[in-house]
């Protein structure tokens, strides 16, 4: 198990799509063609692709495609010939796609348990397939879909009514899921939902628009009869629309209908005016937060109110409030060691001993923390396990894995992902190991990476935290005066070695730089006939990242993490998100407002100690490296935003 050989065959999967093979061209020309819609030009290509080439079977999927869903008995030839692959699994989602629209509910009901994996569209159909039989035996599971504030499929749209209908679904689930759309932000849905309510109970459909529109202009207005629910419905959602940017304006707005709420109403409202309090660091967020109480706010909001009683350090309300939670959500990482420092400040030491032990086995940030609260830590060693030749010559010859890698040296990364995904959904720890060695040879760095990370009880942490442009990084690094190991766990967290990478906002490279921004920094390094295409090079990218990074960490008081948070979400953010007291750099980081952000800044610290480790470097501590946020003592200026590497693209509901 713990050998470094490669056997023959192993290595020739990857040696062998290095180079092109024959047909390779038609394949990319007939996806070409496929993704334009040309059949004859199709035709022509295809027919160039040899029977017996790897992706054959693309061509022949790609041909279906064109043929278009309802061709029935193409599909089921389809599905015969390449049974237990990702194709066939695509083939017969989307048939059973067309079948659900055609209604053919025979055919429906005999492919779908065949399905390895669902989606609601398809979970609706199949409810719907059951009902016309007199099967009521998932009614549970299709009332489960009701509750959610998000738009639902158009293929839920009948079941829905079917349960309505029926009374599966009630007048008081109506009330429910129009709240969960209103929370969510989502007027469209819930004015949708409010259709299903009574004629006289249900709001104007325009006092939706008004609301989301002009709430402050919403809530002044006096013709809100207030024994209407559907008007207190709205309240609620004018109030939080208008808390997004000014809580305490939201407070005021409340006053006056705080008495013509239910004793529920009021609790709701004071727990969203807290919330996006707490989201923007205000001291006040505790306090409505009580107003609210702990039976009165939803998961989302429980978690903001422990996030804004750490950043006040008031360690019973944390405590208490993560008590409160349910057993999944407290079971979560985050809440298992706050709740351990919660006891700790309490001087519970002997009941978060155990909290901290059991997450200290975790090979993620909270498990480093938690290894370092149980005292003096030294290192353990990282045992690297390599699989033998059997796992390997397994994984080599795994049909779908060869395709992945042949869609890869094609350049056609995301059936290649797709491809990998599927072949590898199932492997074992050694297989995981095995394949994701097959994807380190090949230089697919990102697929290495994420299958290694998949592993349950066996690990390889030299394939997890790999390590390729080392020679660029270490110079970058060392030009700069920054840390190696923070470098490569920037890096790692923002484009997983894939040199290719491209954000939804446009960021590009190994470490993720902006178009704006890549033109800023060669401005300042002077770099002449400077091109936005440039910034794909390695080594330029990894030289400009450092230098960003390195100019973020020296307009943020020379804090890692902050910089860190400026590096994803812009310094401007970075610099508000400080408070006026010196901070523990943990709690900085578990109050930042956006989830993508407190996620990455919590990957790149992490994968830091991981480096530093791989690298040889001295032995810190993760709370040293984290160390402490130094106060805000002045406005932010406006300048810090007009460089940031990247925006986050979300912030929580």
């Amino acid at each position: 198990m713990l050998g470094r050989f490669c056997i023959a065959i192993f290595c020739a999967v990857v040696a062998g799509w290095a180079a092109a093979a024959p047909g390779d061209d038609g394949v990319l020309r007939a996806r070409a063609a496929y993704l334009e819609r040309q059949p004859a030009q199709f035709e022509r290509a295809a027919r160039t692709v040899p029977a017996d080439h790897v992706l054959a079977p693309y061509v022949e999927y790609w041909r279906l495609m064109l043929k278009g869903r309802d061709n029935d008995a193409d599909i089921a030839t389809f599905l015969v010939r390449y049974p237990g692959t990702r194709l066939a699994e695509s083939v017969r989602a989307d048939w059973l796609r067309s079948l659900g629209t055609r209604a053919d509910w025979t055919r429906y009901l005999a492919e779908y348990p065949k399905l390895e994996k669902s989606d609601t569209a398809l979970q609706c159909y199949a409810y719907r397939a059951e009902w016309t039989r007199g099967d009521r035996s998932h009614a549970r599971e299709a009332v489960a879909l009701w509750f959610t504030g998000r738009d639902m499929p158009g293929a839920c749209t009948p079941l829905f009514a079917l349960l309505i209908d029926a009374r599966f679904l009630q007048e008081e689930d109506v009330w429910r899921r129009m709240r969960l759309a209103l929370d969510a932000g989502n007027a469209g849905v819930a004015r949708a939902v409010s259709s299903a309510l009574p004629e006289a109970r249900r709001p104007a459909a325009a006092l939706f628009d008004r609301a989301a529109r002009d709430p402050a202009r919403f809530l002044a207005s006096d013709d809100r009869d207030p024994a209407h629910r559907g008007n207190r419905e709205l309240v609620l959602f004018a109030l939080d629309q208008l808390a997004r940017n000014d809580s305490a304006a939201a407070a005021r707005a409340l006053a006056p209908w705080s008495d013509r709420l239910t004793v529920e109403e009021r609790q709701a409202a004071w727990a969203r005016l807290a919330t996006r309090a707490a989201r923007r660091h205000e001291p006040v967020a505790l306090d409505w937060f009580a107003q609210a109480g702990v039976l009165g706010v939803t998961d989302v909001q429980r978690e903001w109110w422990v996030r804004a009683a750490l950043r006040e350090g008031v360690w019973g309300d944390a405590l208490r409030v993560i008590d409160s939670m349910g057993d999944a959500q407290r079971g979560q990482p985050a809440w298992r060691y706050w709740r351990a420092r919660a006891l700790l400040a309490q001087g519970q030491r002997a009941a978060a001993s155990p909290l901290l032990l059991a997450l200290s086995r975790e090979p993620h940030y909270y498990g480093q923390l938690a290894l370092e609260e149980l005292g003096p830590v030294m290192a353990a060693p990282v045992i690297n396990i390599k699989p033998g030749g059997e796992e390997q010559a397994a994984v080599a010859r795994d049909p779908g894995v060869v395709r992945a890698l042949a869609l890869y040296a094609l350049g056609l990364r995301s059936e290649a992902t797709q491809e990998w995904v599927w072949a590898t959904r199932a492997y074992t720890d050694a297989r995981l190991l095995a394949a994701a060695e097959l994807a380190r040879q090949a230089e697919w760095y990102d697929r290495a990476i994420n299958t290694a990370e998949r592993t349950r009880d066996l690990h390889d942490f030299e394939l997890r935290f790999l390590a390729p442009y080392r020679e660029l990084a270490q110079t970058a690094a060392r030009d700069n005066g920054l840390d190696e190991a923070w470098v490569f766990g920037l890096m790692r967290q923002e484009s997983r070695f894939a040199n290719v990478a491209r954000s939804s906002a446009g960021a590009s490279g190994l470490m993720q730089i902006m178009p704006a921004t890549a033109r800023w920094i060669a401005k300042r390094l002077g770099v002449e006939r400077f091109k936005a295409q440039d910034i794909q090079d390695p080594a330029t990218n990894i030289r400009f990242g450092a230098y960003y990074l390195r100019h973020v960490q020296d307009r943020l008081d020379g804090s890692p993490v902050l910089a860190t948070a400026g590096y994803n979400a812009g310094p401007g953010r970075a610099e508000r998100w400080r408070d006026t007291r010196p901070m523990e750099a943990a709690v900085y980081i578990e109050t930042i407002p956006f989830a993508e952000t407190r996620d990455y800044v919590k990957k790149v610290m992490s994968n830091a100690m991981y480096y530093a480790m791989r690298f040889g470097q001295p032995s810190v501590l993760l709370k040293d490296r984290l160390g402490t946020v130094p106060p805000r003592t002045e406005a932010v200026p406006p300048e810090l935003d007009s460089a940031a590497a990247a925006d986050a693209e979300s912030a929580e509901p």
